[in-house]
């Protein structure tokens, strides 16, 4: 904002000799410059036009000439074109420019119209549809999303503007303003309000049934869309799933932020009274977390196939997660990765002193199980397999053990004798999880013997083998062959997606608080601001300053005021006015009201606004009266006074399932009180305090209940 000197000087500078004025314009302009106050017709008939911005407005583009039927199209990366984004308004007079572009006969009527989004690289041309939607005669004039995301106190808009991409079923259907908003399969539903609040309610991409654009497009359809139009606000709740997988804990955890997060939303508050450090804890909880602890056989078995196919580590839930979806969207090579090797002996012997004891390649249990048939299931043969590999690890320690010793340990778990038998007979140089199994024949009795190794990375790059002594005669020494690691089996897509979502369940197992304390934190907002760029105009944000018997009228905090935008040189009765048609616009609450004062502003109607001490961006109130009290479309929260206190610490409606005591009619949420979701909620509930009450009172109430016997 600069000072009041200098944009002063900034007009005197641009002012130029206007020129001779006729009769008509100097009557005109001799009613203009008549002393404040003016007549109260010619004020009431000012503020009241609704359809079409005062002189004192910010200046919108032109409409484009139209013609017959012609639907207006845009490129989807300009959307919603360059004179859009060069609106300086405020939302409620941006949007009306916009309906008359796409070809809207009156705006303000409650009527539809559409465009079309043309996306060049494809050709591919996609409908977007806006319903203007006037409150006295919708059907739900209070939204819901508002309570739910904590507008509850915002006043009622007089409009509200859903802008749709339908389903593609219903892109060559004829417009029809009642179907659209009462179908929930739309691609996108945006909904504002006329004060500029607005609520992102569907958007479905690919795989919900998007032909043409991923979610990613439009998103970035919307977000424009919110951004050309001035949009103070947008809120979200985020729901999203993908591949039966929250996308809030996964991407949460994997990169710390949500999808959304992509567009600027940030959290504004939790369900069930999560903080935002409550929320920032829990994702740090779950990302530290160590990948070898997590309870999962699945887990454990994979994990050691990503670290090699990856060379890293992967020590915590975050770095498998951020490996796991790097991996999703690559593709398998052509020809198998190498394999490195290093040798395990750290000297050197001659050729001719070493005998080398070859082994047989290790393989996966998993991939000798698909050779292999018989009446289990792969899942079973995995399962048993484990339980194996976790007795010998008990009762081995290092050394072998008979055939007959894992038989004996491993058949408490496993039950199935058949079953078990099969197993250990399959279980060669084999590698299950992070192990491998060895099976070798005693060489005096011929029995079979089972060892455990741990199977470790090979180093890449071999130690250098330190010289023998001259003097010294090597001794036949008998030494294992490096053993061949098994080979690497590329994991597809939906290998992937099965792996993610088992690194999200055994997650949640392991630390259930935070998960949930994640998973309680859906609803998120993006903020605009004023937009006070340097332009010849000025943006204040207008509140009501009710009087004393209305403010006892009102149950819930004042709204955040209102838009209004003046000229650079506008006076303070000019002011006035423009605040008067903002709220006379935008509200029901305000049809019939009429400014007298302001407040936050000092001077006479006639001294201009940049002298009295305000400056672009400031909050004023405003004075005065015929504000319609007993209207029931006051707040979107509703007239009704209802309390929230629930024992978890909440004390607002965060779109949770709720019940009151029947006491003290007291809100509080089901989940806290025990009542399990989807279980009808009983007959008679009384809260704690209540219960506990009645429960101190019950021997009082009895002695009083008592009826003495007569003798």
């Amino acid at each position: 904002m600069p000072s009041t000197r200098r944009a002063l000087r900034r007009l005197d500078l641009r002012r130029s000799p206007p020129p001779r004025p006729s009769p008509q314009a100097a009557a005109a302009a001799k009613e203009e410059a008549r002393p404040w106050p003016r007549s109260s017709s010619s004020t009431s008939s000012s503020s009241s036009s609704a359809s079409a911005p005062t002189k004192h407005s910010a200046a919108l583009p032109a409409a484009a000439p139209r013609g017959g039927s012609a639907v207006r199209v845009y490129p989807l990366r300009d959307f919603p074109g360059s004179d859009a984004t060069a609106l300086g308004g405020a939302f409620r007079d941006n949007v009306r420019w916009l309906l008359k572009q796409w070809g809207s006969a009156a705006p303000g009527s409650g009527t539809a119209c559409r465009a079309l989004l043309s996306d060049e690289r494809t050709g591919a041309v996609v409908p977007i549809v806006a319903v203007e939607e006037l409150a006295e005669a919708s059907p739900a004039p209070l939204c819901d999303l508002c309570r739910c995301a904590g507008w509850s106190h915002h006043w009622v808009s007089k409009h509200k503007y859903h802008f749709i991409i339908p389903a593609a079923v219903d892109w060559d259907q004829p417009l029809r303003a009642d179907a659209l908003l009462g179908r929930s399969d739309h691609l996108l539903h945006g909904l504002i309000h006329s004060n500029g609040f607005a609520h992102l309610v569907t958007l479905r991409g690919r795989h919900g049934g998007s032909p043409l654009l991923a979610g990613c497009q439009i998103m970035d359809i919307w977000d424009q869309l919110c951004a050309a139009l001035r949009v103070r606000a947008v809120s979200v709740v985020d729901l999203t799933h993908k591949h039966s997988m929250d996308l809030r804990l996964l991407l949460g955890v994997a990169h710390g932020e949500t999808w959304f997060t992509r567009w600027g939303y940030g959290l504004a508050k939790g369900c069930f009274s999560v903080s935002t450090s409550t929320y920032a804890a829990a994702l740090e909880a779950l990302a530290a977390l160590p990948v070898d602890n997590l309870r999962s056989r699945h887990v454990r078995r994979v994990l050691t196939i990503y670290r090699r196919l990856s060379n890293k580590p992967l020590a915590t839930v975050r770095e498998f997660l951020h490996c796991l979806l790097d991996w999703k969207h690559r593709e398998a090579p052509l020809s198998p990765p190498s394999v490195k090797t290093s040798p395990r002996l750290t000297f050197l012997l001659p050729k001719s002193c070493v005998v080398k004891r070859l082994r047989q390649p290790c393989k996966r249990f998993e991939d000798v199980v698909d050779l292999l048939e018989c009446r289990w299931s792969k899942k079973r043969l995995l399962n048993a397999a484990e339980v194996v590999v976790d007795k010998l690890r008990e009762h081995a320690n290092g050394r072998k053990i008979s055939r007959q010793a894992v038989r004996d340990a491993a058949r408490g778990a496993i039950g199935d004798t058949g079953l078990l038998d099969f197993v250990i007979k399959s279980l060669n140089n084999t590698v299950v999880g992070n192990h491998i199994v060895r099976r070798v024949p005693d060489p005096e009795n011929r029995l079979l013997h089972f060892s455990l190794e741990e199977y470790v990375e090979p180093d890449s790059d071999p130690e250098p083998a330190p010289q023998l002594e001259p003097e010294l005669d090597p001794e036949l020494v008998e030494i294992d062959a490096e053993s061949t690691p098994p080979a690497v089996r590329w994991p597809s897509t939906s290998e992937v997606e099965r792996d993610l979502r088992a690194v999200c369940r055994a997650m949640a197992e392991a630390r259930s608080e935070a998960a949930q304390a994640v998973l309680d934190c859906k609803h998120w907002v993006k903020w605009w601001g004023l937009g006070d760029e340097s332009d010849d105009q000025l943006r204040f944000l207008v509140e009501w300053r009710p009087q004393q018997w209305e403010a006892t009228e009102l149950t819930r905090p004042m709204p955040p005021g209102d838009i209004v935008v003046v000229p650079l040189h506008a006076s303070i009765g000019e002011l006035i006015v423009e605040a008067e048609r903002a709220l006379r616009d935008t509200y029901c609450l305000f049809e019939g009201f009429q400014a007298e004062s302001l407040d936050g502003i000092a001077g006479e109607k006639w001294d201009p606004v940049m002298l009295g001490g305000a400056e672009s961006g400031d909050t004023i109130r405003v004075h005065g009266h015929g504000a319609d009290m007993e209207t029931g479309l006051r707040c979107q929260g509703g007239i009704d006074a209802w309390e929230v206190q629930c024992v978890c610490g909440a004390q607002d409606d965060d779109g949770e399932r709720m019940v009151a005591c029947d006491a003290c009619n007291v809100w509080h949420h089901t989940r806290c009180v025990g009542i399990v979701d989807g279980a009808p909620v009983p007959p008679l509930f009384l809260c704690m305090s209540c219960g506990g009450a009645l429960i101190a009172a019950g021997p009082i109430l009895d002695e009083a209940l008592t009826v003495p016997k007569v003798e």
